[in-house]
């Protein structure tokens, strides 16, 4: 078995309105063969997500109101380098993200800053058409070209990062839509942050009911040119961690 490159690992679990399946994907991280704490961010939720989530067994960090994954996934990150993790690991509450690719996305930490689980990878059967399809690919293909390394799913939230990834996030993840995603990655990788990828498979949704249609997929291919172009602007972070490559040189 290779040594993972990280102590200690935390998933973080944003959730808003997530009752109905929080407690079940919690409780399948809590029974993998690793050890991981679990922190589930509770957005300002209107349900039971909370009480669910703390007695599936994580620990639970109540927003006053929601926030935004982008806003929970910042609260998380912070959470998670007070308390001394190396590691960290996004995992969606609604059970879309497999549990079992935990290992694989983090394992990949020893030769970056950050790991996205790919949906796009020649691996698993998940599919996307329409402007969001077309969104995806445009984004894919102009991070790619600044990392310089090929990206096929740059708007995955299945992603890890290391305590290098970890300040840069917390230095720079906006909570506004698309931008959790993009403007970070943008910025990470002008910063000097390493980018690389792990093919997952994703699962159905355990609870709860999608928010795309046609429109939002309109507005979502619009708000990702934006999303890019606003990006590209962005600040460098001051980030004095080394990157894994350089450690090991």
């Amino acid at each position: 078995m290779s040594i993972p490159p990280y102590t200690r690992a935390l998933v973080i679990m944003p959730a808003w309105n997530e009752a109905e399946s929080v407690g079940n994907t919690v409780r399948e991280v809590l029974a993998l063969r690793e050890t991981y704490d679990v922190l589930v961010v509770n957005d300002g939720s209107q349900d039971s997500t909370a009480a669910v989530a703390r007695e599936a067994g994580a620990v639970v960090l109540d927003l006053p109101f929601n926030l935004g994954v982008g806003g929970a996934m910042r609260a998380g990150f912070k959470y998670a380098k007070r308390n001394g993790y190396d590691a960290v690991i996004q995992v969606d509450a609604d059970g879309q993200h497999d549990p079992k690719e935990i290992s694989r996305v983090l394992a990949a930490l020893a030769e970056a800053d950050i790991a996205i689980g790919a949906r796009f990878a020649e691996r698993g059967t998940y599919k996307v058409t329409g402007p969001r399809r077309w969104a995806m690919v445009l984004l894919a293909k102009v991070i790619s070209g600044l990392a310089h390394t090929r990206l096929t799913d740059v708007t995955s939230g299945f992603k890890a990062a290391n305590r290098r990834g970890i300040d840069q996030f917390i230095d720079h993840y906006p909570a506004e839509y698309l931008g959790d995603t993009i403007d970070s990655l943008v910025v990470a990788i002008r910063s000097g942050c390493v980018i690389t990828q792990v093919p997952v498979e994703m699962r159905a949704r355990q609870g709860g009911t999608p928010s795309h249609n046609p429109l939002k997929s309109a507005i979502y291919l619009g708000r990702s040119v934006f999303a890019l172009l606003f990006a590209l602007t962005r600040r460098r972070s001051q980030i004095q961690t080394t990157s894994p490559q350089l450690e090991s040189a």
